[in-house]
């Protein structure tokens, strides 16, 4: 592994992206300074030259989090044509395809940290932008506020066991054409703004 001097200065965002990594592989209580500096080819005086201490550590791991799990992600949605269309991509981008599906033991990894006292504000102001997101794109297909943030909450929760499943019990999902049937499946209910709305 290239260490700092022949890699170049290590910035923060080197070390945000390596605590992120690890609060995927071992949870918040991996967030620690002196494997990640072995893991950065570092020094633990690298760290002290970026942040305070651990805990200013975990609060840029948790901001890029939040950027690249929930603000880039909409972004790559926004492109899609209409709200039906960013429903479907939404959800299957992070159930199946692209940097979330990959990245989701980190999601896992948060919801068992959410009482930690610097997890808990970044889950809550994160989990409301996304149920807020998801609610405006059913306001766009005609559902009012209050339905559109029921199947907004549905889409979530509905996202969120699919995630736990794939953790826990991978062997409960299905797989290969049944895979993509259920996935359509689900799809095809998050979508509906039928008589339910």
């Amino acid at each position: 592994m290239a260490n700092e001097k022949t890699r170049g200065r290590l910035t923060a965002g080197d070390w945000a992206r390596a605590a992120l990594t690890a609060i995927g592989d071992g949870g918040i209580a991996a967030v620690a300074v002196e494997p990640i500096a072995a893991r950065l080819g570092a020094t633990k005086g690298s760290f002290y030259w970026h942040f305070a201490n651990r805990d200013a550590l975990v609060e840029a791991a948790l901001r890029l989090w939040e950027q690249q799990h929930t603000e880039a992600v909409i972004a790559r949605v926004e492109e899609e044509p209409d709200a039906r269309a960013r429903i479907r991509r939404l959800f299957l981008d992070v159930t199946t395809g692209g940097t979330e599906a990959v990245e989701n033991r980190i999601e896992v990894a948060l919801l068992a940290a959410a009482a930690h006292p610097l997890v808990a504000p970044a889950v809550g102001r994160v989990t409301e932008r996304r149920i807020a997101y998801v609610a405006d794109l059913y306001e766009e297909l005609g559902v009012p506020p209050a339905p559109a943030r029921r199947h907004a909450l549905l889409a979530f929760t509905t996202w969120m066991g699919h995630t736990q499943l794939v953790h826990a019990a991978p062997g409960v999902l299905p797989t290969g054409e049944d895979a993509s049937a259920y996935l359509d499946f689900v799809l095809d209910s998050l979508v509906d703004t039928g008589e339910r709305s």
